[in-house]
């Protein structure tokens, strides 16, 4: 097979309320997933070796904690069998630590290029399962459309939120998220809402329930949080440290991204239903 290469988009959680924490520790969940048109590349070549390898080490991560190859070997262990060889390269835009969901997505994009490339026809349904065991927020990827999540966050329902535009900032601060679930301050007991598409009547129903901590703890974060405010909601997506404004049209989104603070990164992009990841799979069949 012909080398190609698949996208790994960013999600956002447009809203997030912790409706509980279950005895073994992890946190009963409430959200809404919602792609974006912007995201990570990830490139598959044939290699003459047997197996999956990486093109390159990810700077701070040692290769056996990374999603690439977690993943990759995942597909394997599954399959018992000696498969062909694969280089798995990664164009990295989405930032670590930001709440985008980089590595979920990107160890979704491999188990679903990796289907392709060795031409596995592996379902959906066993991808999904495969990823969950590497992390709960990989299955959506997987499935490739928005969705009201529950439980730790692999309970889905598919969902059709509006595919508005967003302006995606980056405050200089990379936030642990096992450090903002063992926060004593943590909001834990939110009422559970029944499934809807997000943002039906009044919007301040929902929230994110890991903002509050996330002010407290990290001054960039608020900091940032009240300046996007001015122009609109502004949200924390994930743990953070990312946070988005959300705007009808492309061009309303460019002014306010081009009137940013100095020193902080981010992007403009559009919320989508449907994963780019999926998109492109379908042209290469």
């Amino acid at each position: 097979m012909n080398a190609f290469t698949l996208p790994s988009p960013a999600k956002l959680n447009l809203f997030l309320h912790i409706t509980g924490r279950r005895p073994d520790g992890y946190h009963e969940l409430q959200t809404l997933f919602q792609f974006l048109d912007y995201g990570d590349d990830i490139t598959f070549t044939p290699a003459r070796e047997p197996g999956a390898h990486l093109a390159e080490s990810l700077p701070g991560v040692a290769d056996d904690a990374n999603l690439l190859l977690r993943a990759a070997k995942a597909l394997m262990q599954k399959m018992s069998a000696t498969l062909p060889g694969v280089t798995i390269a990664i164009h990295k835009r989405l930032p670590m630590g930001g709440g985008l969901g980089g590595g979920s997505s990107n160890a979704a994009t491999v188990l679903l290029g990796l289907n392709h490339f060795w031409q596995l026809g592996l379902s959906l349904d066993t991808l999904a399962e495969t990823g969950l065991a590497l992390g709960a927020d990989v299955p959506v990827f997987v499935r490739g459309h928005a969705a009201f999540a529950e439980g730790v966050g692999e309970k889905l329902t598919p969902a059709n939120p509006p595919e508005d535009w967003f302006v995606v900032l980056k405050p200089e601060c990379n936030i642990s998220t096992g450090k903002i679930f063992s926060e004593e301050g943590l909001t834990r007991n939110t009422p559970k809402i029944k499934i809807r598409p997000a943002f039906e009547g009044d919007a301040s129903r929902y929230r994110n329930d890991c903002e509050g901590v996330v002010r407290k703890l990290y001054p960039e974060v608020n900091q940032s949080l009240e300046w996007l405010s001015q122009f609109g909601p502004a949200r924390l997506t994930g743990t953070g440290a990312c946070i988005f404004g959300r705007f009808p049209t492309e061009s309303a989104a460019r002014i306010i991204w081009e009137s940013k603070p100095s020193g902080i990164t981010g992007f403009v992009a559009r919320g989508v239903n449907h994963s780019p990841l999926h998109q492109k799979l379908t042209e290469l069949k």
